[in-house]
């Protein structure tokens, strides 16, 4: 893929998270878990934007630190969720709002909130 094609490809991606986040909102009670996905990395948060805080965060890096065994990215991708879903356990969070951050629903996207989903949180 060529420079500008590239480029244009990560446009189309912000304007649709533009539009998305347009229309949800997380609050403390129903936070927004935001994915987001890099060539490497699979990452995501919980936020309440009423107060503008972060109220937990998961992403494979940790998952690195502690695993030795390499998996794939969308195996990671749903360790990820489960980590986030714990998270969100501790702080006795049940309810959340999916922000797909302008990613399709697919591959490691839709394996993370998967995850989730069997760990307890509901969206």
């Amino acid at each position: 893929m060529n420079p500008k094609e590239n480029k244009q490809k990560i446009q189309r991606r912000q304007r649709r998270h533009a539009r998305i986040r347009a229309k949800i909102k997380g609050t403390l009670a129903m936070p927004r878990l935001s994915v987001f996905k890099s060539s490497q990395h699979t990452y995501a948060q919980l936020v309440d934007d009423i107060n503008g805080k972060i109220l937990g965060s998961a992403s494979s890096l940790e998952l690195k630190k502690t695993r030795s065994v390499r998996a794939t990215k969308t195996k990671a991708a749903s360790e990820v969720g489960k980590l986030i879903a714990d998270k969100a356990g501790k702080k006795k969070i049940t309810k959340v709002v999916f922000d797909r951050s302008g990613f399709k629903y697919h591959g490691r996207v839709k394996a993370l909130a998967e995850a989730a989903r069997k760990a307890g949180l509901h969206f």
